[in-house]
């Protein structure tokens, strides 16, 4: 049972990295389950590593989904954001290990590479797979999942953040300029090239594209405000990150996401999509 419980959930952890969705990682765990417990037992005492097989072949379930996920995407109402996690979950099993590597702003970066990128990127900077291990499950060469998750990399490492303690302050000052409806101190708190993206899914209110810049974040922050009456902000750990969360009668209806950089906010995340807020 041990072995199972530790097995689910490097699976989840994987799936999310690789997915940016709680809800379609733990689809890929059960499919990878499923497809286990289909095999006749000579099949399953024939392999040598349980784990490295089912390791395989959720990495292969991502793989067909990521293919197909930009399709799935063009339809999507709005913009989609990464599924937010929680800094913890009622079951042990399904808990993703929060870390760098499930950041907001890393999840988002992982979405503008391409699945074979995402992959080799994952599985072999995040998780310690041999470029031969990852050349099995992509099927390509050991050379050519080098140079994918060298590209990947790139990207990676073209999006620094600051350091943790920073991040924190700057969230935590934006809290109180919301909450006493400080609009210089607000102002001083954004970068000028600031943007926001909201996800709403279709299922609820939200801006269809991207907000940029001081001014229009402001009002738009001045709107949201108005729309959602006894409104609350609580600090929560957001991917951990520091990060927001928004209650309208201690019922979550926004998970606020932050990148930071030089002490000031470069990007915020709104995911409003009651879909993805099931964990909060």
């Amino acid at each position: 049972m041990t072995v199972e419980l530790n097995e689910r959930r490097h699976l989840i952890n994987l799936s999310y990295r690789l997915l940016g969705s709680l809800a379609d990682a733990e689809d890929v765990v059960q499919e990878t389950y499923a497809r286990w417990y289909a095999l006749p037992p000579d099949r399953q005492e024939a392999i040598v590593s349980p784990g490295a097989w089912l390791t395989t072949v959720a990495s292969r379930i991502c793989l067909d989904l990521l293919g197909s996920a930009r399709v799935r995407r063009e339809r999507y109402v709005g913009e989609w954001i990464p599924e937010p996690v929680p800094d913890q979950t009622d079951d042990p099993a399904d808990r993703v290990t929060l870390d760098e590597s499930v950041s907001m702003a890393f999840l988002v970066v992982l979405e503008s590479m391409t699945p074979a990128e995402r992959v080799a990127f994952i599985l072999h900077d995040v998780f310690c797979h041999s470029f031969a291990e990852v050349a099995e499950i992509v099927g390509r060469t050991p050379a050519a999942c080098r140079q994918l998750a060298s590209s990947a990399r790139r990207r990676v490492a073209a999006t620094p953040s600051a350091p943790a303690p920073e991040r924190a302050e700057v969230v935590r000052a934006f809290k109180r300029a919301w909450e006493s409806q400080d609009i210089e101190a607000l102002v001083a708190l954004l970068d000028p090239g600031v943007t926001v993206t909201a996800d709403g899914g279709g299922l609820v209110d939200a801006v269809l594209r991207p907000i940029e810049g001081v001014g229009q974040v402001v009002r738009y922050a001045a709107e949201l405000a108005g729309k959602l009456p006894g409104l609350t902000l609580v600090e929560r750990t957001v991917n951990g990150e520091p990060g927001l969360v928004m209650r309208q009668n201690g019922v979550t209806v926004t998970v606020l996401a932050f990148d930071v950089a030089d002490a000031r906010i470069t990007r915020i995340w709104a995911v409003r999509n009651p879909e993805k807020l099931r964990p909060w």
